[in-house]
């Protein structure tokens, strides 16, 4: 009777904390930021919370179409202005503390070829972009994000957990920004909030403008933006946590750029 009673208390337990996270994400106004946010999967992942219910900022340098939705408000700033940076954290952490529920770091920057190829603005740009404007980003929202409870999406890479020749300060960039993830829902979770790294393979987006390669053409060999996007949805739309999601096209085929 005792074994019973336990069974059915922690069952209970476990369906009011649903329920309690539940009525958290369906209550009120739902803002989210995402850095990144002009084109590619900042873009595709802003249309996808659009669709969720939230209100969209969105950080890019440039936003070359005009915005037509009501809920997506854009953000012409560069992320490696750390004084520009701070003052619009400021007053948007101030704007929506109480309804800021979801930072999606995504804004990136690789820089491809043999590793002495690279010179040391290049390094410099990929490590603030990729590892340092993530970390000081979510110092200035997190205690904001931990009070509403909220998700914290980085989109990170494969390259973040295997060798990445020919990118291999890209990949030292999203090694760190994995690292940084886990740790911090590490510190987090007791406080209800969520820290998930999404992982995807070759993508079509502007990130590989630098590279001498390109992926194959054929369909099944790179993912789309709204697919990156749509594993963002599913981490943030479960009743359970997701810490990392690991997303490839089914082949591995690249190619040369034509020069």
């Amino acid at each position: 009777m005792s074994e019973d009673k336990t069974a059915f208390e922690k069952k209970t337990a476990h369906d009011e904390k649903a329920a309690a996270f539940k009525s958290d994400a369906a209550s009120g106004k739902k803002t989210a930021l995402v850095t990144g946010a002009s084109s590619g999967i900042g873009r595709a992942t802003a249309e996808e919370l659009i669709a969720e219910g939230y209100e969209v900022w969105g950080i890019g340098r440039t936003f070359r179409t005009k915005n037509e939705e009501t809920d997506f408000h854009p953000v012409v700033l560069d992320l490696l202005d750390t004084p520009a940076l701070l003052d619009f954290l400021k007053d948007f952490d101030r704007e929506h503390r109480d309804d800021l529920k979801v930072l999606v770091n995504n804004a990136g920057c690789a820089y491809y070829g043999m590793h002495e190829t690279l010179n040391p603005q290049m390094i410099e740009e990929i490590v603030r972009t990729d590892l340092e404007v993530p970390m000081v980003i979510t110092s200035r929202l997190l205690r904001t994000i931990r009070k509403n409870r909220g998700s914290i999406i980085q989109i990170c890479s494969v390259t973040s957990q295997e060798p990445a020749p020919h990118g291999t300060a890209y990949g030292a960039a999203k090694a760190g920004l994995y690292a940084f993830s886990r740790s911090l829902l590490a510190e987090n979770r007791k406080y209800g909030v969520r820290v998930t790294a999404i992982l995807p393979d070759m993508t079509e987006t502007p990130l590989y403008r630098n590279a001498d390669f390109e992926p194959d053409t054929e369909p099944g060999c790179s993912l789309s933006p709204e697919d990156v996007a749509s594993a963002v949805r599913y981490a943030l739309t479960q009743d359970f946590l997701v810490d990392t999601v690991t997303i490839r096209p089914q082949y591995h085929r690249i190619k040369k750029k034509r020069m």
